[in-house]
């Protein structure tokens, strides 16, 4: 600890002089593109444990933050993840044994959690939230949670689509018994004027989802838009739209390249961008200054990444970092 005191002593000194100071800082930043870590704080395990099933390309966004992140404070990141809650709970059991010195969990399903994360509390690990769970994370005695408030969220998506005149919307759920899944169309009713409804799907079979989506625009002709709450669904929606000969317009929560690619081109009308690589990468970094110096952000609130409504103007700027996966 002595050395790391002199070393944080020594950068403070550098700071006073007009060049040592950004002197230090620039080499901090070529050390961390390097994936050299810019601190010599000891080497500690963090693990993150996500309701991500396979292939979902937004929690591979936020695994890229963390692992930044993680490669800047000098920690050793792992990474599980599981969509079942049980499964999800095990794998943070499975930490909590190995002796980790900090967990990031979701809490897609906070009652499967909850025991799970009291049990990392008990043995002495900090745990911060990302993404789901926000109105549990206190509770369940998280040190922050990271990511967006969902109810406003989701009523954002519902006044955007009154000003594009909808009148009519459907609210793709892809994963049952998810809060936030809930809380997004709750939140897009309140806000909207016209009509939501909601339509279950199975995330995990997108032929499937295609199929759902097709039939209920079928059925229902006066469906103007369809919101689906994940990027990876959004180009699904708009092949439905397709095949059914609808019109309505394909609108999604969260960001990637192929949905920018779809805002650039009209295919999609707008998406609500949560900025996942912050999640990531500020949940780790959180979790390094708690170690370190007993941080902590938000001050028992959320601290807030989103959401932030994209349109077509906004897609060209936004391409370049979807591409390199960190938007």
């Amino acid at each position: 600890m002595s050395a790391v005191l002199a070393a944080v002593l020594g950068a403070s000194l550098a700071g006073c002089s007009s060049t040592g100071g950004k002197r230090a800082e620039d080499e901090r930043a070529a050390m961390a593109a390097g994936g050299k870590a810019a601190v010599n704080t000891p080497r500690w395990t963090f693990a993150m444990v996500t309701h991500s099933g396979d292939g979902d390309t937004f929690w591979d966004i936020v695994q890229s933050g963390a692992e930044q992140a993680a490669a800047k404070d000098n920690i050793k990141f792992v990474y599980g993840h599981d969509k079942e809650a049980q499964r999800q709970s095990q794998l943070v059991q499975s930490y909590i044994d190995q002796k980790v010195d900090g967990l990031i969990v979701s809490l897609a399903k906070p009652n499967a959690m909850k025991d799970v994360v009291a049990k990392a509390r008990k043995a002495g690990i900090p745990v911060i939230t990302v993404n789901s769970g926000a109105e549990e994370s206190k509770a369940f005695g998280a040190l922050s949670h990271i990511g967006q408030d969902e109810k406003v969220a989701g009523e954002a998506v519902g006044e955007e689509l009154n000003k594009r005149g909808r009148k009519k919307a459907l609210c793709v759920l892809h994963e049952q018994g998810n809060v936030g899944h809930e809380q997004r169309c709750d939140g897009t009713a309140k806000t909207f004027k016209g009509d939501l409804q909601k339509l279950y799907v199975e995330g995990t079979n997108m032929p499937d989802v295609q199929s759902a989506i097709e039939s209920k625009l079928q059925a229902d002709n006066g469906i103007d838009a369809v919101v689906t709450l994940g990027a990876p669904f959004a180009p699904t929606a708009v092949k439905a739209a397709e095949q059914a000969g609808s019109k309505a317009e394909i609108d999604t929560f969260d960001l990637n390249a192929q949905v920018a690619g779809g805002l650039k081109d009209g295919s999609l009308g707008f998406a609500v961008d949560q900025q996942p690589y912050l999640q990531g990468y500020e949940a780790v970094d959180l979790l390094w200054l708690y170690k370190y110096n007993a941080d902590a952000l938000g001050g028992g609130k959320p601290v807030l990444t989103g959401p932030q409504v994209i349109t077509k103007k906004d897609a060209s700027a936004l391409q370049e970092y979807t591409k390199r996966g960190t938007r």
